[in-house]
C-alpha cells in the first residue's frame, strides 16, 4: 500500500452495503409488480397510452434509485468523478426521459379523451414532482457543467450543488409517495391486483427504499451555511 493510499477516506460505513441491497431489492419488487400488473391486466389491450404511464414511471424511479446510490458513498476525487458521470448518465440519459414520456402518456391520454386532470393526490403531487425534477436538473447541471458558469462559478456553484443534493433528497420521497398513492389506492391498481401485492409493492417497498437511501446519506456533504 502506497503512502497516499494509507490516508484515503474510507468510502463505506458499516451497514452501507446492506442498505444498498435493501434499496435495490425493494425498488425491484415495486418495478416488477408494476410491470406485472400492467401487462397482466384484464383490459391490457385497451389501455392504450396508459400502458406507458406506470411502466415508464416505475422504471424511472428504479433508475433514479441507482443514480442516487451510485453517488452516495464517494469521498475520493477519482471515485467522485466516476460517480458523478454515472449519476448524470442515469438521471439525464435514462431516468428523466422515462419519467417525461410516462408523464406525457397519461397527460395526452386524458387530453384526447377529454378527461379531467389532477383530480387526485396522485396526479397533483405527481405533476408537481415532475416540474420540480426539471428544476432539479437545472440546478444540478448548472452547478457542475462548464465549471458552474451558470451560477457564477465556484464557490457559488458548489453551494448550489449542495442545495441540489438536499432538494433531491426531498424530491425522491415525493416520487415514492406518488408511487404509493397510485399503486396502493388507485382504481386501476385495486381492480388489477390483490391487497397483499399492493401492500408489499407500493407501501412496504417504498418505505424500505426510502429508509435504505437515507441511511446512506452523508450529511457532512450538505453543510449549507
Amino acid at each position: 500500500m502506497g503512502y497516499d493510499e494509507q490516508f484515503l477516506k474510507p468510502e463505506g460505513r458499516p451497514g452501507d452495503k446492506i442498505a444498498e441491497w435493501a434499496a435495490y431489492i425493494s425498488v425491484a419488487v415495486s418495478l416488477v409488480a408494476t410491470w406485472g400488473i400492467t401487462i397482466s391486466s384484464n383490459n391490457s389491450k385497451s389501455q392504450g397510452l396508459f400502458f406507458f404511464h406506470p411502466t415508464l414511471q416505475s422504471l424511472a424511479i428504479a433508475i433514479f434509485t441507482y443514480g442516487i446510490l451510485t453517488l452516495q458513498p464517494t469521498s475520493q476525487a477519482r471515485t467522485k468523478a466516476a460517480g458523478l458521470t454515472r449519476h448524470q448518465l442515469a438521471m439525464l440519459a435514462l431516468g428523466f426521459p422515462a419519467m417525461a414520456l410516462g408523464t406525457f402518456a397519461i397527460v395526452w391520454r386524458k387530453y384526447v379523451n377529454d378527461a379531467p386532470h389532477f383530480i387526485s393526490w396522485h396526479g397533483t403531487i405527481g405533476i408537481i414532482s415532475v416540474a420540480w425534477l426539471v428544476l432539479q436538473i437545472v440546478l444540478g447541471g448548472g452547478s457542475v457543467w462548464f465549471g458552474g458558469r451558470l451560477f457564477g462559478g465556484n464557490p457559488k456553484a458548489k453551494l448550489v450543488w449542495k442545495y441540489h443534493r438536499l432538494s433531491g433528497y426531498i424530491l425522491f420521497p415525493l416520487f415514492l409517495l406518488v408511487t404509493h398513492l397510485g399503486g396502493a389506492w388507485s382504481n386501476w391498481s385495486n381492480n388489477a391486483s390483490g391487497f397483499f401485492v399492493r401492500l408489499l409493492a407500493f407501501t412496504i417497498s417504498p418505505i424500505v427504499l426510502l429508509a435504505a437511501v437515507l441511511v446512506r446519506v452523508r450529511t457532512s456533504k450538505m453543510q449549507l451555511f
